[in-house]
């Protein structure tokens, strides 16, 4: 387990709950702009910062984006990989990420075996992740040719989460997808947190913090969220709003 890793448990440990702000480049009008999110995210209280997107994130443009926001921030800098391509030095830890739910073998076993020997060799922490895509699954739905989870069907997402538990991954994400309707059911992330005993992520569709809330009383230990940002003018505002409830509701889960 690496240090990114490490500070990822122990934050869970201490203050119950934690949360994440995904950045995707190309959602946003320029490199200046999205660099500025970054730094502005973990100014306001992220405890970690995302980079990374299902379609055209990569090369020469990832690395500026992901060395531009690295040298203005002191939280921790995690790819959330849509290829083998979606991978840069710059950055401190990988989403090591196994899509259980893919019809794909590519997206279960196969681009992780070739983007392996690149991430040992250039020295990103891998972070082993089983990532589950409820409805209505986004581009990360389309482009992992998911069989996605029914919204209606929590014990199936339990089921999934588990197997990826005994298959040795210390993160579970249940993700709906960027900009989905809603976030996952409650009762959907009451089933998996029960299930398993590894670290739960939850992302796609979180538009409030009350919902945030919501997930974290249900049993997430962590939250993800990214449209939300990409669409306010005032990001401060909003992510010291996230925060507030995200940790109240942690140290609630602490004392439970």
């Amino acid at each position: 387990m690496g240090k990114v890793e490490l500070y990822i448990k122990e934050k869970i440990k201490k203050e119950g709950a934690i949360f994440s702000i995904l950045i995707d480049p190309n959602d946003y009008p320029s490199l200046t702009k999205t660099i500025a999110v970054g730094q502005t995210s973990a100014e306001a209280g992220a405890d970690l910062i995302v980079v990374g997107g299902s379609i055209g994130v990569q090369g020469n443009f990832l690395d500026e984006v992901t060395q531009g926001i690295k040298k203005r921030i002191k939280v921790p800098l995690i790819l959330f990989p849509g290829n083998i391509a979606t991978i840069s030095s710059s950055a401190d830890a990988i989403f090591f990420m196994s899509l259980l739910n893919s019809r794909n073998p590519y997206w279960i076993t196969q681009a992780q075996t070739l983007a392996a020997p690149l991430i040992k060799k250039i020295k990103i922490e891998p972070i082993p992740m089983g990532y589950i895509l409820v409805e209505p699954g986004g581009t990360a739905g389309w482009v992992g040719d998911a069989n996605l989870v029914p919204r209606n069907k929590p014990q199936i997402a339990a089921a999934l989460a588990l197997a990826g538990q005994f298959l040795g991954q210390r993160i579970i994400f249940t993700d709906a997808g960027s900009a989905a309707f809603a976030p996952i059911p409650k009762e959907m992330v009451k089933a998996v947190s029960q299930a398993i005993d590894v670290l739960y992520l939850v992302g796609g569709g979180i538009r409030t913090p009350s919902q945030a809330g919501e997930i974290i009383e249900a049993g997430a230990d962590w939250i993800q969220i990214g449209t939300k940002v990409e669409e306010t003018k005032d990001i401060k505002r909003l992510i010291s709003q996230f925060k507030k409830v995200i940790k109240k509701k942690g140290r609630a889960k602490l004392r439970r």
